[in-house]
């Protein structure tokens, strides 16, 4: 049974999602990848208040890594992309070409970066940290000015 309820973050309201193994989701709303059916609303699943505590923690500076169980569903793909991800260091940023050559497959940079926007798991699986070859910042399922904001709190960006 998925769990579901909002986080209220500086950059706007998120969508949390769980289930019995883990964290599902964590949306803006201008994601397109949130699922239509979110469960039960329930603000008092552990992991949705683990979830919630680790990211107010991440936003006022006082934590650069999350310790969430994850349970994203996807393609074997984006699952090995996604798990690349969370490779990248709180304060660094990597381009779709090294995520692609991290996971062994140099020529998938397109496919990488497809899979990133598929990324259900915002902030948390750091898909924000990626970044084009020539050091712009390309799109984001939440909006580049949220990814700019993420960039800035964690240092990357003045």
């Amino acid at each position: 049974m998925n769990r579901y309820c909002y986080f209220q973050s500086p950059l706007g309201q998120m969508t949390l999602q769980a289930n019995e193994h883990g964290l599902l989701g964590a949306w803006f709303e201008t994601h397109t990848t949130q699922p239509e059916v979110l469960g039960n609303e329930d603000s008092t699943f552990p992991v949705l208040m683990e979830t919630s505590k680790q990211l107010e923690q991440y936003f006022a500076g006082e934590t650069m890594q999350f310790a969430l169980p994850l349970a994203a569903k996807g393609t074997a793909f984006q699952m090995e992309v996604w798990n690349a991800l969370l490779s990248v260091p709180y304060g660094e940023t990597w381009s779709y070409q090294k995520i692609a050559e991290f996971i062994g497959n140099p020529k998938a940079v397109r496919a990488v970066g497809a899979a990133n926007g598929k990324n259900p798991i915002s902030i948390i699986v750091p898909c924000h940290r990626v970044i084009g070859m020539n050091g712009k910042l390309t799109g984001y399922a939440g909006g580049v000015e949220r990814k700019r904001s993420l960039l800035k709190l964690e240092g990357i960006l003045e």
